[in-house]
């Protein structure tokens, strides 16, 4: 016998969903208001959940991946439109699928219309595709289903995933500028090395001078350069990626990386700002959509990407539980004390530099032997561990975050102060962006100038040799 979903309404006006088993449509109706129930939508319930038979389902083409940030807010956005202009969902959800290229996103979004042909809620149609719709973006739509100001919400989501699309383009657009004058640089430098060092190291060769130790460093360089170092330099990177990647994937590694990360100077100040941004943004919208507060701090820690800052959301949830209040717990677990996986990392970070160049060809014999530059990774490593130490319990969350979200739940206006902690930030953000623009620049420069000057005076020491013993 068919199964039919129906919504209605009772006598007292309240809505009432839920299924029937009649032999028709016509005689389903006739049971529900014979059970005293006012019908507003019915329909035939689909088997599998929903899912169209295996005649009638639209193929799907072959998606790789998840959808993208940007267009899962342009796709937020046209809902939102479609939805303030009182189109059903189901048609606004199929208008969108024909606009859409091949992707996760269509195939997510003929999956969501079945479901919803099938008798499903939004919400529980799109919890089934994780991939494209996240718990933060399921939650605020289930939370408006359940205010009845679906709407509402969507605006909400849209305006939240514009802002930090917009807040991620802005971060990724600075950082396109100094990557590609490092990687020019890198590139003539390499060229000079490869083509211009070996022929005047020829000519020193034909004198039978004396070579001074740096114009030794230099040509023992381009040796390795054009012996070894075509592979063995892009090697470097590839390394420092995979063990990064391998101590990320302990518990305490993950935490201990993302620590030394935060301690960097300016990066680490511009990734506490733009997570603290994010984070209170995500956490307000939340609220303000009516999600309960454990789910909506369960979800912001999941948006936070940073294992501190996922230790201090969870550490207020569970003091929520046990009847405390945000701004307590948030003060007191926003320091992050000592590490021992950041310790050994500064540690390396700093010792790095002297092992590399002990590394290189005939370098560490002329410079004194393996024992002076081991002394040097120490002595650098140690400073790194000092600057450690001074920053290490340095708060992730400024005393102004906590007194605002104080005052947010004293007034009941928590939603609005986090929206304030966040635009706060977004600034602060932008602000640091352009800083930071602005030092890289003259840094670049003095690193070209050091690196040039370098090579050209180990270059012209032997040539001032040479015409001094001519004289």
């Amino acid at each position: 016998m068919p199964t039919y979903q129906f919504e209605a309404m009772d006598a007292t006006g309240a809505e009432i969903r839920d299924v029937i088993e009649a032999p028709s449509e016509e005689e389903a109706q006739q049971t529900i208001r014979q059970m005293g129930y006012f019908v507003t939508k019915i329909a035939a319930k689909r088997q599998s959940g929903g899912a169209k038979t295996a005649g009638g389902k639209k193929k799907r083409p072959l998606a790789l991946g998840g959808a993208s940030s940007k267009q899962l807010a342009m796709f937020t956005k046209q809902l939102s439109i479609l939805q303030d202009a009182g189109l059903p969902i189901l048609r606004s959800l199929r208008i969108l699928e024909l606009q859409q290229k091949p992707g996760k996103l269509k195939n997510a979004l003929m999956d969501v219309g079945d479901e919803i042909e099938g008798g499903a809620t939004l919400s529980e149609a799109m919890a089934k595709s994780p991939s494209v719709f996240s718990r933060l973006f399921v939650n605020m739509i289930k939370a408006g289903e359940a205010g009845g100001a679906l709407e509402v919400i969507l605006r909400r989501l849209s305006e939240f995933l514009d802002r930090s699309e917009s807040l991620k383009a802005k971060v990724k657009g600075a950082m396109i500028y100094p990557v590609v004058v490092v990687l020019v640089a890198i590139m003539i430098l390499v060229f000079i090395m490869i083509k211009i060092v070996p022929v005047f190291q020829k000519m020193f060769d034909e004198f039978g001078l004396k070579l001074p130790l740096p114009t030794e460093i230099l040509i023992n360089l381009s040796k390795w350069l054009v012996k070894d170092g075509w592979w063995s330099m892009p090697l470097i990177p590839v390394v420092v990626f995979v063990v990064i990647k391998i101590i990320r994937k302990f518990k305490q590694g993950r935490m201990g990386w993302d620590l030394f990360w935060l301690k960097l100077p300016i990066i680490g100040m511009l990734t506490e700002k733009n997570i603290m941004a994010r984070t209170s943004r995500t956490l307000g919208t939340l609220v303000a959509s009516g999600v309960p507060i454990l789910e909506s701090l369960n979800i912001t820690r999941e948006t936070a990407t940073n294992a501190m800052f996922e230790r201090m959301y969870g550490k207020v949830s569970d003091a929520i539980r046990e009847g405390d209040t945000i701004a307590k717990p948030m003060a007191a677990n926003a320091k992050p004390g000592f590490h021992p996986v950041a310790a050994g990392l500064w540690f390396a970070l700093g010792a790095f530099g002297p092992l590399l160049l002990m590394c290189l060809p005939k370098v560490a014999e002329k410079a004194g032997g393996y024992h002076m530059f081991i002394m040097f990774a120490c002595a650098a490593g140690i400073i790194g561990l000092a600057y450690y130490f001074l920053n290490m319990n340095k708060r992730v969350v400024d005393e102004l975050v906590v007194n605002m979200v104080d005052v947010g739940e004293e007034t009941g206006e928590l939603d609005t102060m986090l929206y304030k902690v966040a635009d706060v930030f977004d600034e602060e953000v932008t602000t640091l962006t352009d800083g930071l623009m602005k030092l890289i620049e003259p840094l670049l420069i003095v690193f070209l100038g050091v690196a040039v000057g370098f090579i050209v005076v180990s270059l012209f020491l032997p040539l001032i040799s040479l015409i001094q013993g001519l004289t």
